[in-house]
């Protein structure tokens, strides 16, 4: 610091002497005479001295001149006009004092002087940006940004805090996402329409776009599309937020399936899942699975005082356990539990010793498949394991539970989602008795998770190919990972006992398409380098998912992207008799099982088409 006062203490008395000598001669037409410039020399160590004390109380030398910003021109503009008024108050308090100044000259210096420390700051930023770095070469690969929003703007201003470089590409412009042609200027840097970038109408050739992360991913969908006609590299780049929240660094990263398909983000009532989950005690079933990890991941950005994470893969929770320490996570207490919720007697040690107020029940089976040719696993674990779960949250008075489900849950041609209907069937009955709100959230397929079709896809590019699909026609509902967890934590905050809350999926997408365009992402095409090879249906698998049922489809919606579904809710007797029967088919072979379950089953989804259908003439 002595050594930076060292330089600033001299220019900034000069700017002093400079902009009173500059005043005196403005009011006086260049004319000073003798008296003029003996006021002048009186006038300026005590003007001198004063400015300099006003700047140290101000802290003014020790704000960034390499940054300068807009906040330091306020509080210059505020210093100068303090100074001012003080000048003009001894104009009338004290005409003798050797700082009594004309009214004039007052008003032009502290005019000047503002000028003046606001060009030097200007001046050595741009010093400063204009340096050329000298440890490695210029960066060549010209890249636009895409959008003019406060996102793209955020980028660009991290970038230039770099010398305007970023990696290997220099920023030579925006892109207005609205596809209209301007001519506008942001920083110095044009603003270019899409059409611009197509027909090479750019200052400079175009090589690379650079899309925030927060871009939806239609959008994205369309400009990858147009890029590689155009012969133009996509890439994605974290948001400030983003960086902030330390999930990403400021860096390029190439596209992935989940930009495809984002969504524009959800807006979220932060101070109610807040309210729900700050300070108090959240037990996560399948805590280490897709779904599991990361609503604790995003849990723990709620500052609850403890989370527990149980899950019966001693590896899944070793993971996570690795993964939290490693994190600051402050004074939140993590227990690591491996058990699984068929336990009962796990269950009921880690109720009594934790307490847990909150519970997230979503641990699964969730194989389609392989759940088919199983289903004494899938009975047991996803309906008698989410029942072992719900009654002992009722005997302890937790005061929510949140159940994960699934849009195989609607008509069930599975038994995977058959038995995910009647772990909701049970939730419905149980809030009918207890003073724990139950709550059923709903939704399609999660992008990533293990055991999903995007992984296999993966693997298989991998191999070389053949991408296998079942049907051209197959269609399905996805979402990434972070966005269903927002919306479920959202739903556990918002939602009221019984309810059956459907998450707001978007449009349905086509396998075969989402095949392609992971075959693109790779840098490969289709089908010249990978193959798609069509396997027909598998055991309990649908062409197309059902969000709803039929009169489900005007329901209402508690929150943008969360709609209240209709149905069924039996009575206790009811699904405890159709529980007894399981479990005396337990031991039958898988057929014989198959059929109790579907003839339990049955029985729900005919009194839940006639329930919503009556629900709705009623509302009409």
């Amino acid at each position: 610091m002595r050594h930076r006062l060292a330089i600033i203490l001299p220019i900034y008395t000069i700017l002093i002497t400079a902009s009173l000598f500059l005043a005196f001669c403005l009011r006086f037409d260049f004319a000073m005479g003798s008296s003029e410039l003996l006021k002048f020399t009186a006038a300026l160590p005590y003007i001198i001295a004063a400015k300099l004390l006003i700047a140290a109380i101000s802290r003014e030398w020790n704000r960034s001149y390499r940054h300068v910003s807009i906040t330091d021109g306020i509080l210059i503009v505020g210093t100068c006009g303090f100074m001012t008024s003080v000048l003009l108050a001894l104009h009338y308090i004290s005409p003798q004092s050797p700082m009594s100044l004309p009214r004039s000259v007052t008003l032009i210096d502290g005019l000047i002087s503002l000028l003046a420390i606001l060009g030097f700051r200007i001046a050595c930023r741009m010093i400063w940006s204009s340096r050329k770095p000298n440890s490695r070469e210029q960066p060549t690969e010209t890249a636009l940004i895409f959008g003019s929003d406060d996102s793209a703007i955020g980028i660009w201003k991290m970038v230039m805090s770099s010398n305007g470089h970023l990696g290997r590409f220099r920023i030579v412009g925006f892109i207005n996402s609205s596809g209209e042609r301007q001519r506008s200027l942001i920083g110095g840097q044009q603003v270019y329409s899409l059409e611009d970038c197509w027909e090479s109408k750019t200052a400079t050739p175009i090589q690379h776009i650079l899309v925030p992360t927060s871009t939806s991913g239609r959008v994205v969908r369309d400009l990858l599309s147009r890029c590689q006609e155009a012969d133009i590299q996509l890439h994605k780049v974290p948001t400030v937020e983003e960086i902030v929240e330390g999930r990403f660094r400021l860096a390029v990263r190439e596209l992935d399936i989940d930009d495809l398909l984002r969504r524009p983000p959800t807006s979220l009532d932060l101070e109610k899942i807040g309210h729900s989950i700050t300070g108090k005690t959240v037990l996560v079933t399948g805590g280490a699975g897709s779904i599991g990890s990361e609503l604790c991941r995003q849990i723990i950005g709620f500052e609850p005082a403890k989370l527990i994470i149980f899950d019966h893969s001693e590896f899944g929770v070793f993971k996570m356990e690795r993964e939290f320490v490693a994190r600051d996570c402050g004074e939140i207490e993590l227990c690591y539990l491996t058990a699984s919720v068929l336990d009962k007697d796990a269950l009921e040690g880690a109720f009594a010793r934790h307490q847990p107020e909150i519970v997230f029940h979503a641990a699964a089976y969730k194989h389609v498949p392989l759940m088919q040719d199983n289903p004494y696993a899938a009975i047991r674990n996803n309906f008698m394991g989410t029942k072992a779960v719900v009654d002992i949250a009722h005997k302890h008075q937790v005061e929510r539970f949140v159940l994960i489900s699934t849009d195989k849950a609607v008509r069930p041609t599975s038994v995977m989602g058959a038995t995910k209907l009647l772990a909701e069937k049970y939730l419905q009955a149980m809030s009918n008795i207890s003073s724990t709100i139950y709550i059923t959230v709903r939704f399609g397929n999660v992008l990533n998770s293990v055991g999903s079709v995007v992984p296999t896809f993966r693997k298989q590019i991998e191999c070389g190919g053949p991408v296998t699909v079942t049907h051209k026609d197959m269609v399905r509902y996805f979402m990434t990972i972070p966005e269903a967890v927002q919306l479920v934590l959202q739903a556990g905050a918002v939602g009221g006992t019984g309810n059956v809350l459907i998450l707001d999926m978007g449009d349905p997408v086509k396998i075969v398409d989402l095949a392609k365009d992971m075959i693109s992402l790779s840098g490969l095409s289709y089908p010249d380098d990978i193959d798609i090879k069509f396997t027909g249906l598998r055991p309990g698998e649908k062409m197309y998912e059902e969000l709803f049922y039929e009169h489900e489809q005007s329901a209402p919606k508690i929150h943008e992207k969360i709609i209240l579904g209709a149905g069924h809710a039996p009575s206790t007797m009811q699904i405890n008799a159709d529980l007894q029967q399981l479990q005396s088919s337990l031991n039958n072979n898988p057929s014989a099982l198959s059929d109790t379950l579907w003839e339990v089953v049955n029985r729900y989804v005919a009194l839940d088409d006639v329930q919503i259908e009556s629900r709705s003439r009623t509302a009409a």
